[in-house]
């Protein structure tokens, strides 16, 4: 390859010379097409590279090594196998569906035969495929047709945009994947125990990064059931021991399965930058995180809401704005800001953008050398933290102020991303059942009531708490204080029953 790229660059550098000089011939002309040939064939063989990679990647089970060669959203068509239309869909669901598939199965995959088409930073490959499958007491299961795939190069890597299988034939167990799934169902059910009668330390991807969550279970579980389960998700900058965790216990008791877990960044979660407040990552985290759940045996997955907390609920309104399998969702003490509130909170217009130039010169910072600047969470004594005021749930550790949480590290980072987040738009595009709890005495309480308003579904409600406390000092108490807590799993008990 790279004598190749240095002759390459030798004939550029001589037409160019000829050009100067007005001495181009026929001769480089034939050098310039042969130059452009010798550039197709090093495109097509990383094209078929990576389609060989991640074929490879599926028989040695590396997940994130195979979801790395897709873009994002793919367009995947098995119709010709499955009868089942061809739809775009997340990479990472993609590659978690074989993952959870293909878990005990072996696979080899043999691909032959590339017809690979080049259209500037767009290709098309067609190509032959024989896959073999065995699993223990299944058999064997061997198809074979051919391939169709997409790429477009996306920074200077081919990454993998569509595929679409046209199956020829196939031989050995027929029902072989009716029979896998079976044997994988039977046996995550039994895997699927608490650890300690009532919940269950668990992982799950998240684009490419571990998320850590506790998996809480009804009093009545039996891996033989399938129950209808709820996501639920904190504040910003906490961790799933505290208000979500709480809520995701406490729900669980009412007959829900209930997941609690670290965003990315956060906890026991992978992810870096440590402790970046990062809304579009924790709204994916989200989505993920129903993936998971329809991976579960004891899960309906057609029965999965979500819950939100404070920020929380900010980030589940618009993960379900925007993913039809979240079936209903219930907000506690929403957060919801735009442009206008945050100067409320955050030293006015001034206050705002010194706060976004911080955490873009940070970004530069992290970018070059990979240092993170941090700042405190929490203090009554120094204004530059992320919250500062005599909030008693970040203060107390009988309350918020856990050793799982950090008190003293915010990424600065972060302010750019949360600033300048809106989330007010994506009211119109939720059309799943809501309910939002909420009171004069929490946050930005009419923001709460014109998110509402605009939301996309008449099948919703709004639920007002009475208090005597000022804005925003009730907030804290919906975190873990009586009776905010209770009322609001009453009533978020009664929205799952019946819109689930």
């Amino acid at each position: 390859m790279k004598p190749l790229q240095f002759k390459s660059f030798s004939i550029l550098f001589l037409i160019i010379t000829m050009l100067l000089t007005g001495c181009v011939s026929k001769k480089s002309a034939t050098l310039t097409l042969s130059n452009q040939e010798a550039l197709d064939h090093m495109q097509s063989e990383e094209v078929k590279s990576t389609l060989i990679t991640m074929i490879n990647a599926i028989d040695t089970k590396q997940w994130e090594r195979a979801a790395s060669q897709f873009v994002d959203d793919v367009f995947v068509d098995y119709s010709s196998l499955s009868g089942q239309p061809g739809a775009i869909t997340p990479a990472a669901a993609l590659v978690d569906g074989w993952k959870s598939l293909l878990n005990s199965v072996q696979t080899h995959h043999l691909l032959s035969n590339f017809d690979i088409t080049l259209n500037n930073n767009e290709a098309e490959v067609f190509s032959h495929v024989y896959a073999s499958h065995q699993a223990d007491s299944i058999g064997y299961w061997d198809a074979y047709g051919q391939y169709h795939h997409k790429l477009r190069k996306v920074d200077g890597n081919w990454k993998i945009t569509s595929m679409t299988l046209l199956m020829h034939g196939q031989k050995g167990n027929l029902n072989f994947i009716q029979e896998v799934l079976k044997m994988n169902e039977t046996n995550a059910a039994s895997a699927l125990q608490p650890d300690d009668g009532s919940s269950k330390k668990v992982q799950f991807p998240s684009q490419g990064e571990s998320v850590v969550g506790n998996l809480f279970f009804p009093e009545d579980y039996k891996v033989t059931k399938k129950y209808p389960a709820i996501i639920v998700s904190g504040s910003w900058t906490t961790v799933k021991e505290q208000m979500a965790g709480l809520y995701a216990k406490k729900l669980a008791k009412e007959g829900f399965i209930t997941l609690a877990f670290d965003f990315r960044n956060f906890g026991e979660s992978g992810g870096s930058p440590r402790f970046h407040e990062n809304p579009a990552r924790k709204v994916q985290d989200i989505k993920n995180a129903v993936v998971y759940l329809r991976s579960l045996p004891t899960v309906d997955g057609e029965k999965i809401g979500a819950l939100g907390i404070c920020a929380g609920a900010m980030y589940t309104l618009m993960a379900a704005a925007d993913d039809q399998r979240i079936k209903s969702v219930v907000t506690v003490a929403s957060w919801l800001h735009d442009g206008e509130a945050v100067k409320l909170f955050y030293g006015g217009a001034d206050g705002v953008n010194e706060k976004i130039d911080a955490a873009r010169m940070a970004k530069r910072k992290y970018d070059q050398v990979g240092e993170v600047d941090y700042i405190k969470s929490i203090s009554t004594s120094d204004p530059s933290a992320a919250m500062f005021g005599p909030y008693d749930y970040y203060l107390n550790p009988e309350r918020g102020a856990i050793p799982q949480w950090s008190a003293d590290k915010f990424a600065v980072m972060s302010w750019e991303d949360w600033l300048t987040l809106d989330p007010m738009p994506t009211a119109a595009l939720l059309t799943v059942p809501t309910l939002m709890i909420h009171s004069d005495g929490a946050v930005l309480p009419h923001y709460t009531k014109k998110y509402f308003e605009n939301i996309g579904t008449t099948d919703k409600a709004l639920y007002w708490l009475e208090t005597e406390l000022e804005s925003p000092y009730h907030q804290f108490n919906f975190y873990d204080q009586e009776p905010e807590v209770s009322e609001s799993i009453a009533q978020a008990k009664k929205w799952f029953a019946t819109k689930l």
